[in-house]
């Protein structure tokens, strides 16, 4: 049987904008809770928005961007952990018609002035400094570089509202390009509801409206151009998979500067008239549980390494999280005694596992409601709802046969209108009949579900066999000292690669050798399978989006071993 499926095609697709869909949404539930911002600082209240006071303050900062003169099609950049006004501009820019770009809050300046002159960016709204980064003079620098850089937008820092709930900036002198986020909505006044309408009423379904920079492995980023109607019903899809409904309250505390926080969270929660809850500007286990407690939060987010954080709390046991029924995990595989554990002790007996790239919006596969442990440890799901998947053989392009391992493809809605202003990059990897070529390496099984081997760069080649590292870390996973582990290929000169297992240890656990390590393998595993080199780490080196940078850790050993 060939390696291709064809989604379910029940769940219709949606022929809306984001903005009019919100709009929609929020005249079916006015009162219900439609965004939660945690207290930002110690002792502050939550902030809460209905989805009536949403899309007033979604309407008031899109008719201050049209005072602004921001035109559609324009881009916009937001630059900025986690917080309420991420989300408002985020359905602000929808509705206008600008494109938002999402700006990785641990850019450091050479990287945002390439962002900002590679789509000509009109207007940057920027964090405060914080300890983590100087936002403001950073984003100043760009302002000077950039020449299509026309504005600049400081939002407040965390608990800086005023008494009527508008956010204020104190003691931030400002230049005539600079504004505060006060005063853009200030702005708002000069232009009347029916512009806003008019503007609405201008804009396509198939109008690009995000604009995500993939962080390759070589060279500069790309930028990913989705479409209301990419990011939209994928969104939505997912959402009608995990069965939410306007009771659901989505904790997410995973960026929204990623296709994870913004699509998968967002767009998801928000088109079903569920309740997004923000835990903090950054993960912290115990925030997110605090979430899940405080606000009866129905479902949870996460990169595996995320939900293995939170229950190695050593006060896991005192939160109050049996209102969980369901998440989603994606960026990596997960281990099958986390899953375990997630479901049992996290009472989330419905999570997903999702997968998918940015460039396709970015969920493709997915599993559903019921399938078994191994289906959501050993898979990554089926395909998606009105999308295709299928193996071919990275040489030749041909269509392989189940339980061969090859590149996945993806086609349909959810693959992106291409990389901006870089039409060479979009035909490298779309191909001339609409296949997105992931540059993962997969296989899938006799029920369609898709199982991922690893990144075809990725896959380690030692002596001629060819060795897929998530075996291997499944397989340590067991170790009863290991809490977390990561396999990468170093030079070697006989084989060509080695293996090295990169691991983080568990609470108590003294140490691990590669000794002690092969003696753990061996008669379990091939032996060409079982690691030559051990490193203890106290983390891996992660990107935003909770994906564990292989390529750096890869530079790091050959450095350190001087291979």
């Amino acid at each position: 049987m060939r390696a291709y499926t064809a989604g379910d095609t029940d769940v219709p697709l949606l022929e809306e904008t984001i903005g009019h869909n919100f709009e929609r949404i929020a005249a079916q539930f006015p009162l219900h809770d439609a965004l939660i911002e945690a207290a930002p600082v110690p002792g502050a209240d939550a902030r809460r928005w209905s989805y009536t006071k949403m899309n007033d303050d979604v309407d008031r900062l899109a008719r201050a961007l049209l005072a602004l003169g921001v035109a559609k099609g324009e881009r916009v950049g937001i630059w900025s952990p986690n917080c309420a006004e991420w989300t408002l501009l985020q359905y602000a820019t929808a509705k206008v018609g600008a494109i938002l770009v999402n700006v990785n809050p641990a850019y450091r300046s050479h990287e945002l002035e390439f962002v900002v002159k590679q789509n000509g960016m009109r207007m940057l709204v920027a964090a405060p400094t914080d300890r983590n980064s100087d936002y403001v003079g950073m984003a100043r620098g760009a302002l000077t570089t950039c020449p299509e850089l026309r504005e600049l937008v400081f939002l407040p820092a965390p608990g800086g509202e005023g008494p009527g709930g508008e956010a204020y900036d104190a003691g931030v002198p400002l230049s005539e390009a600079e504004l505060t986020y006060a005063e853009l909505l200030r702005r708002a006044d000069a232009v009347g509801h029916s512009v806003l309408k008019e503007r609405m009423a201008d804009l396509d379904p198939h109008d690009p409206i995000n604009l995500q920079y993939t962080s390759g492995t070589t060279g500069f980023p790309k930028g990913a151009t989705l479409t209301h109607h990419n990011i939209l019903n994928n969104g939505y899809a997912i959402g009608e998979l995990l069965g939410y409904t306007e009771n659901d309250r989505v904790v997410i505390p995973v960026p929204f500067y990623h296709c994870f926080g913004m699509v998968i969270g967002n767009l998801n929660a928000l088109s079903h008239g569920a309740a997004t809850i923000i835990p903090g500007r950054g993960f912290s286990p115990a925030a997110a549980l605090e979430a899940v407690q405080d606000f009866g939060g129905t479902s949870l987010y996460g990169v595996p390494t995320m939900f293995i954080a939170e229950l190695a709390l050593e006060d896991f046991a005192s939160y109050d999280i049996s209102t969980l029924r369901t998440g989603v995990m994606a960026g990596s595989p997960c281990p099958v005694e986390v899953m375990k554990r997630v479901i049992s002790d996290m009472h989330m007996k419905d999570v997903a596992i999702c997968y998918g790239m940015t460039e396709t919006s970015p969920v493709s596969t997915m599993t559903r409601q019921g399938d078994t442990l191994r289906q959501r440890t050993e898979t990554v799901g089926r395909t998606m709802p009105q999308l295709e998947s299928q193996i071919v053989d990275p040489a030749s392009g041909g269509v392989l046969e189940r339980g061969q391992i090859g590149e996945l493809c993806t086609r349909g809605y959810a693959v992106m209108a291409g990389y901006w202003n870089q039409p060479e990059k979009t035909a490298e990897a779309i191909d001339a009949d609409g296949w997105m070529h992931t540059g993962d390496l997969a296989r899938m099984d006799d029920d369609g579900y898709l199982v991922i081997e690893g990144r075809m760069k990725d896959m380690v080649i030692r002596g001629g066999e060819n060795i897929y590292p998530r075996e291997i870390e499944e397989f340590l996973y067991a170790h009863p000292d290991i809490q977390d582990v990561q396999v990468i290929g170093v030079p070697d000169a006989k084989y060509g690669e080695e293996l090295m297992a990169c691991v983080i240890l568990k609470p108590g656990a003294e140490t691990l050798d590669a000794h002690a390590l092969a003696e753990f393998c061996r008669g379990k595993l091939a032996h060409y399978k079982i690691p030559r080199y051990v490193e203890v780490r106290e983390s891996f080196p992660m990107t935003v989006s909770g994906k564990v940078r292989k390529v750096e850790m890869r530079e790091e050993a050959v450095a350190r071993l001087r291979l």
